[in-house]
């Protein structure tokens, strides 16, 4: 059996403020995984523009994402910090993954369904493709472990469908190339944590959003201390007492969500905040945790203002970790034509 080294991947989008959801449902357990792992984590350009975006602004936001990487405590210099487009064998592999995945499995992408909504006709070819440019992503690398959001799970499914299908299509010749009996891993998902799925502040039943046309549903990374107060403050509640244990929040989704914001933020669990605050008033409780989240956001918003006030900075990460990025994908995109059986040189 073939053994792959441990190796994590994922990516953020640029399109829009990243909010809260984005730091505990990703950009937290990026940092946490650096201690354990080989880390590539990348700005996902091209899967920005699968949808119209405005390029100055586009250029803007990759520089964001990259400035909350470093700002929430992504090491670049140790890891590779990159932006998607710089780095080509992620374009090149994914139309290879267009003749391998077939188009049943995308039919079944739910957030393809969710995005084009019922003018799928008009949506562009790459937002109904772009899982396979996420398997692509994910496997130019052979990486093995991939955290990622439940709504992406979906698509990480398929990129294992994906590898796991090239892996048997061309067995005989990554054999007989001497890849053993597999030539890509089958990425396993990291998903985890009290709050991986942070919902709006505004209504507890949907995803905290950066298209919410309200900023109060939202607690934006480039928030200061006063705005992040505030928005807590202004957060729906109900009338209700916190229980004393998690059974006392189901139909309470909004309580839910607060009590899930607090556990993460504090590293803890719902059970131990419940354990600690049953029996408080909303009125109680909220003050704690907006003095708990400017405590944990309010650095990492100063700190990324600092960084994007120094562009060529940024842009120098993005460089060298694409440069880096290449020296491991490059080789393993050339390995992918040899398979396939198409000709190509070795530049690297």
């Amino acid at each position: 059996m073939t053994i792959f080294a441990p190796r994590v991947f994922s990516g953020v989008q640029p399109t829009g403020n990243l909010h809260l959801g984005n730091y505990l449902g990703a950009i937290v357990r990026f940092v946490a995984l650096q201690d354990t792992h080989e880390c590539l984590y990348c700005v996902v350009d091209l899967h920005a523009i699968t949808v119209w975006q405005d390029p100055a602004e586009l250029k803007r936001q990759i520089r964001e994402v990259t400035a909350a990487f470093i700002a929430a405590g992504i090491d670049p210099k140790a890891h590779i910090v990159f932006n998607q487009s710089q780095v080509s064998a992620h374009a090149e592999l994914a139309w290879i993954f267009n003749c391998v995945a077939r188009m049943g499995w995308l039919n079944r992408m739910t957030q393809f369904k969710e995005k084009a909504g019922k003018d799928r006709e008009n949506a562009s070819v790459g937002l109904f493709a772009y899982p396979n440019l996420m398997s692509a992503d994910i496997l130019a690398y052979k990486a093995t472990h991939v955290p990622v959001g439940e709504d992406q799970k979906q698509h990480l499914e398929l990129a294992r469908d994906t590898a796991a299908k090239f892996n048997h299509d061309y067995a005989e010749t990554i054999a007989a190339l001497g890849h053993g009996d597999a030539f890509f891993p089958l990425p396993e998902p990291l998903i985890q944590g009290p709050a991986t799925r942070v919902m709006s502040l505004r209504d507890g039943t949907k995803k905290m959003s950066k298209s919410d046309p309200s900023d109060y549903s939202r607690i934006n990374l480039t928030d200061d201390a006063d705005g992040i107060a505030q928005k807590v403050r202004k957060a729906k509640t109900d009338p209700e007492p916190l229980p004393s244990e998690p059974k006392g929040l189901e139909g309470r989704p909004e309580a839910d969500n607060l009590v899930g914001i607090y556990a993460a933020l504090a590293g803890t669990s719902r059970d131990q905040v419940l354990a600690e605050h049953g029996g408080a008033q909303f009125s109680a409780f909220k003050p704690l945790l907006a003095e708990l989240a400017v405590e944990k956001l309010a650095p990492i918003a100063g700190e990324m203002r600092r960084l994007l006030a120094d562009p060529a900075y940024i842009d120098g990460v993005l460089g060298d970790g694409a440069e880096r990025a290449a020296a491991i994908a490059d080789p393993i995109l050339a390995d992918v034509k040899d398979v396939v059986g198409l000709l190509a040189s070795r530049r690297r």
